[in-house]
């Protein structure tokens, strides 16, 4: 299970660089700059819980637990959810996708408890 969060973490990271740099060259001039924050919003996100994956592999391959693959799927969940959601947002204007990002934020935090948690009880 550690393999695969460290192949989704980088998978994670490069897909944010991609999509900063494509915010800050190719969308700069085609959204407001209100918009260009959100989905810069979610490219940032997205990036600390790229990282935050290769931590969980970390802790996995140290002490494997279920505390640990739970707090890898929920900040893949989340990054789904709350960056997704900004980058829809962002892209299209449809505010009905704002509704979504609270859950992506609910999930990120429950993935950082999990983490803590399997930390603690690591052996």
């Amino acid at each position: 299970m550690d393999r695969l969060f460290v192949i989704i973490g980088a998978a994670s990271g490069f897909i944010s660089v991609a999509a900063g740099a494509f915010g800050a060259h190719a969308l700069k001039a085609r959204l407001a700059p209100e918009m260009l924050a959100v989905f810069e919003t979610g490219a940032r996100y997205q990036m600390f819980h790229a990282l935050a994956l290769l931590a969980v592999a970390w802790v996995a391959a140290q002490s494997p637990s279920r505390a640990a693959s739970a707090s890898g799927w929920c900040f893949i969940g989340g990054t789904a959810l709350f960056s997704g959601s900004l980058y829809l947002l962002a892209l299209s204007g449809a505010r009905g996708f704002g509704a979504i990002t609270p859950f992506g934020g609910v999930l990120f935090l429950a993935g950082w408890l999990l983490l803590g948690l399997a930390a603690w009880r690591a052996r």
